[in-house]
């Protein structure tokens, strides 16, 4: 297997370190289930997120983003590879190390009513963490739940409604509310407008954006929309069936794309100008099952640029000047 890239370095303002990381799903339960090749969700990638920026991860559905998300959030046991957060692998806290530990990783998660307790109270949603794991007394929960909703947009009168009561942007700012009462470091948003109106998606996107900017919040942006990536990304990571393929900062991303798996995903963006003439290149054929990838480059079997090579021999993730990474054979390796 090659290094997919070089190991970023944990002090140099890293708050996430992620290195080769991998998740495989096995069939357990199924008939001759030993017979069975893995799913290989995430297949050794590695990438860093430095503190009060936020990171935007793309690709298709089914190609690892979530999983990433999930095993950053110890939702999931990793199959190998390291999680560094603050210098500590995730892989190795268990128990109380990991209560402690919990306030300061949050998720916001894709379907905002699937995410809240229909029985509960908006107050008691959003401040009943932050009472367990002791960030407020009992006697200043409700004006410490009250600033909280503030922040995020929420009026007085919502902190004793319940879930079914709000519409759908509302109740996202409920799950992001909750996420923010913990006073973290670091916030997973598994695709947090991805079931909203575009007029809401900015309301929310604009909210993300000053709360980071007033409380110096990372986050995670894992979405399958580059428009949306575009607005609240500082770097960016596209992924395809489980790996890595490009990574680097917005401007070279959009710039100057290099892996032709990138170029496809940006074709597909919608532009503003009537007169626009750019080419879509559109992806043939389907994705290949993450149980039985390819050989050599996962994406030659749709790549129309594909030579002997990409079905032969996997690219390395190689950085090709300001920390812009590809993977492909099209490019010569830097001297």
């Amino acid at each position: 297997m090659a290094d997919r890239t070089a190991q970023p370095n944990p002090d140099d303002g890293d708050i996430l370190v992620v290195s080769h990381l991998k998740k495989h799903f096995g069939s357990h339960g199924k008939l001759f289930a030993k017979n069975t090749n893995p799913v290989r969700a995430v297949d050794d990638v590695s990438f860093s997120i430095k503190r009060g920026t936020t990171m935007g991860l793309v690709g298709e559905s089914g190609c690892g983003k979530t999983t990433i998300g999930r095993s950053i959030m110890k939702l999931h046991e990793i199959t190998g590879g390291s999680i560094l957060f603050n210098g500590t692998d995730l892989a190795t806290v268990h128990g109380r190390a990991l209560r402690k530990m919990r306030p300061h990783l949050q998720m916001v998660f894709q379907d905002p009513y699937s995410s809240l307790p229909p029985r509960m109270p908006v107050g008691e949603i959003i401040g009943e963490a932050a009472r367990v794991h002791k960030i407020v007394s009992k006697s200043g929960f409700k004006q410490y739940v009250m600033r909280i909703m503030a922040q995020c947009g929420l009026q007085p009168q919502h902190f004793s409604r319940y879930p079914h009561e709000f519409s759908g942007g509302q109740r996202q700012r409920i799950c992001i509310a909750r996420a923010v009462a913990m006073q973290p470091e670091l916030i997973i948003c598994d695709e947090p407008v991805s079931a909203l109106d575009v007029s809401i998606q900015a309301q929310i996107i604009n909210l993300m954006k000053d709360l980071q900017n007033e409380n110096g919040y990372t986050y995670l942006f894992i979405s399958h929309d580059l428009s949306v990536v575009k607005h609240i990304s500082d770097t960016i990571g596209v992924m395809y069936l489980g790996n890595l393929v490009e990574t680097g900062s917005k401007d070279r991303i959009f710039n100057n794309p290099m892996h032709p798996y990138t170029k496809a995903l940006l074709s597909a963006v919608p532009t503003s100008d009537p007169d626009s003439r750019a080419e879509r290149i559109i992806l043939e054929g389907d994705i290949p099952s993450p149980a039985n990838p390819p050989s050599g480059c996962k994406f030659s079997t749709r790549c129309r640029e594909c030579t002997d090579k990409c079905r032969e021999t996997e690219p390395e993730l190689i950085d090709y000047g300001d920390g812009h990474f590809a993977a492909c054979h099209l490019y010569p390796r830097p001297q």
